[in-house]
């Protein structure tokens, strides 16, 4: 019996995983110096969780998730997002009391949503993401989305657009929702059946439907921005000038409704605008969420943040034609001829790799020049020979495979040489 992969799954080997860890490296590097620590949280959660905080209305409770009984009876579903999870940690630990705010986080993990595979798309994907919580103030808006362009600009990639919208705070959005009622009402049953229910309950998520993005009644909706009270109006502000004083190109764009329903005023995407790169554009997307915290049960405290997708980043390096500058190959291979030879190079391959020295050596038993080719193979820098008379001299013949220069090194000093080399 042969076993497959499972469909919308995708197995990362050796020369892709590189990749991935130069990718993740970058952005924890990028958050260390923006003063942003690490959190991890369990790849499953007690179904409700989602449930209160995603928004029964999007696709993800409704259609996407991966949810099941465990074995006590309890519903339990596997993450679809991260925000989530961070803000349940949040308030379970209590760290809303840390005198140190706002509570600055990344994180860097699977996350599993039931949905058509397709060319950048996944059921398992992972996702690098950060959550702010504790700042009303918009800088850290501007801060959150400066971090997340930074992360791409430091990879390479070039051909982005930022766009940008304000949701506004509880006053706006209500009296946005009653105009797009109003708007739709009419004509609800020429949507989808998505929509029709949506109409009541949270008519904005009609704007984020993908069936009917192109009904004329789409391109007529009352925008956001024209129900901002003033409150809200300054907000969207000071992040736009934030922004711009950053050097920040963005566009403002009034549609820009995002999938989830815990969003309050900043909301944004990053797209790429490689040509090639596909339908789905949207690399990256985030937001501000104010009253999440407290509809999990934790004080009313601000929160904003931003997701992307490494499977979604990997396409885009690709279509700009980017290569990362992983590390290929070995430091040294140790060929090895004759029994105490043999014996030996398992002694040196240790003492190079203890000195951080990448090191390997011959496990099949082959001759001088069947190791010398799997040297090459592994695109070793330098090959260390060792005979048994060379054993008895205490040297070792170090070839440099860029010049194909040998030199005999004492065997005691192989290491200093080596590491004198390589620096």
């Amino acid at each position: 019996m042969s076993f497959q992969i499972p469909r919308g799954t995708q197995d990362i080997l050796p020369g892709e995983t590189e990749k991935w860890q130069y990718i993740e490296q970058t952005a924890r590097d990028l958050c260390r110096r923006y003063n942003y620590k690490e959190i991890r949280t369990p790849i499953f959660e007690h179904t409700e969780l989602f449930l209160r905080s995603v928004g029964d209305t999007t696709d993800i409770v409704q259609k996407e998730m991966y949810t099941f009984e465990d074995r006590g009876g309890r519903s339990i579903t596997l993450r679809p997002e991260g925000t989530a999870s961070v803000v349940r940690s949040f308030v379970e630990n209590k760290m809303y009391g840390d005198p140190n705010q706002p509570i600055k986080l990344y994180y860097v993990g699977p996350m599993f949503r039931y949905e058509r595979p397709q060319a950048g798309r996944f059921r398992q994907f992972v996702q690098f993401g950060v959550e702010v919580l504790g700042s009303h103030d918009p800088a850290i808006d501007a801060e959150v989305i400066a971090l997340a362009m930074e992360i791409y600009r430091s990879l390479g990639l070039q051909k982005l657009k930022l766009v940008i919208n304000s949701l506004g705070d509880a006053e706006s959005r209500k009296a946005h929702r009653e105009a797009l009622i109003n708007h739709f009402k009419q004509r609800i049953g020429e949507f989808c059946e998505d929509c029709q229910a949506r109409l009541e309950k949270n008519p904005l998520r009609i704007l984020d439907c993908k069936k009917d993005r192109d009904h004329e009644l789409m391109m007529t909706a009352p925008s956001i921005l024209d129900y901002l009270n003033d409150e809200s109006r300054r907000y969207f502000e000071k992040v736009q000038m934030y922004l711009t004083n950053l050097g920040i190109e963005f566009e403002v764009d009034s549609r820009l409704v995002r999938g989830l329903d815990y969003y309050h005023h900043t909301t944004f995407e990053i797209m790429s605008n490689a040509e090639g790169f596909g339908a789905i554009t949207t690399l990256c997307g985030g937001g501000r969420y104010n009253r999440l915290v407290q509809e999990i049960g934790g004080p009313e405290t601000p929160g904003i943040g931003f997701a992307l997708s490494i499977e979604r980043l990997l396409a885009a390096l690709e279509a700009e034609n980017i290569s990362l500058p992983v590390g290929k190959g070995i430091d040294c291979y140790v060929a090895a001829l004759g029994e105490k030879a043999k014996d030996e190079s398992v002694i040196i391959v240790n003492q190079l790799r203890k000195a951080g020295i990448v090191a390997d050596k011959d496990y099949q038993d082959r001759k001088v020049k069947a190791q010398l080719k799997a040297a090459d193979r592994l695109q070793a820098k330098y090959v260390a020979i060792l005979g048994d008379d060379e054993l008895d001299r205490k040297v070792i013949n170090v070839k440099d495979m860029n010049t194909g220069e040998q030199t005999e090194v004492p065997l005691h000093s192989l290491v200093e040489y080596l590491k004198e080399r390589l620096r």
